[in-house]
């Protein structure tokens, strides 16, 4: 695959892979980042993946851009071949609508649909966590059907509850932890996504899997109750 290396900063390599949101692109993209942890590579601090490149971030003192160009290089043909451990499959439960789905009926009406055609469409698909980011554990999901597509909020709200599902334009989310957002609310999955107090604190990771399921909000304060045990 194609890669473009460039300097960011006096510190990091960008190493684009293209324009375009595609698994192709996020396969190789976490090929790239299993073989940087296979290969702690003297020197390098940490790297950042996104829809379409890697930042590797590294300390100039003990490596150069140049020597870690060199070795980045070859990790990327090394990554043709690479294998990636089998994609987990994680079910979100989400409780639509009501107090946990605000914006559940905007969706609906923006896109000449009922609130079930909504939440029907919105569970059908398998969606593909490209990365997370925006806060610790926020997965962007690549999958979400056109037809429930809709803009973000014009004004966004001030609080976002940890756990809410959001439909941004073609994206849907989940926010991990409580903070401002615009996203349309249709709905809230008891699940931490974000734990601080567990050893791996982010519950998804890029190439998991996720379906969404419904479910009513007497079983939310159950699956809630028994999170908080």
């Amino acid at each position: 695959m194609k890669c473009d290396f460039t300097p960011l900063g006096d510190n990091a390599v960008r190493m684009l892979f293209g324009h375009d949101i595609s698994k192709d692109i996020n396969t190789h993209i976490r090929k790239m980042s299993l073989l940087l942890e296979k290969s702690r590579i003297d020197g390098v601090i940490e790297w950042t993946p996104t829809y379409t490149c890697i930042t590797v971030f590294y300390n100039p003192l003990k490596i150069s851009f140049k020597e870690l160009c060199n070795i980045l290089k070859k990790l990327q043909h090394k990554a043709e071949i690479e294998m990636l451990p089998p994609a987990r499959e994680i079910i979100i439960p989400t409780c639509y609508g009501g107090k946990y789905g605000p914006d559940l009926a905007n969706v609906a009406k923006t896109n000449n649909l009922t609130i079930d055609e909504v939440i029907e469409i919105h569970c059908s698909p398998e969606y593909l966590v490209y990365m997370l980011g925006f806060s610790p554990g926020f997965p962007y999901l690549g999958g979400m059907d056109k037809r429930i597509a809709t803009p973000r909020l014009s004004t966004p709200r001030q609080l976002v509850k940890a756990g809410s599902v959001g439909i941004a334009d073609v994206q849907t989310g989940i926010y991990s932890i409580d903070s401002p957002g615009g996203w349309q609310i249709i709905g809230k999955t008891p699940l931490k996504l974000f734990d601080v107090s567990n050893k791996k604190p982010f519950l998804l990771n890029a190439g998991d899997i996720l379906r969404f399921m419904p479910i009513t909000e007497e079983e939310f304060e159950i699956k809630e109750r028994e999170q908080n045990v």
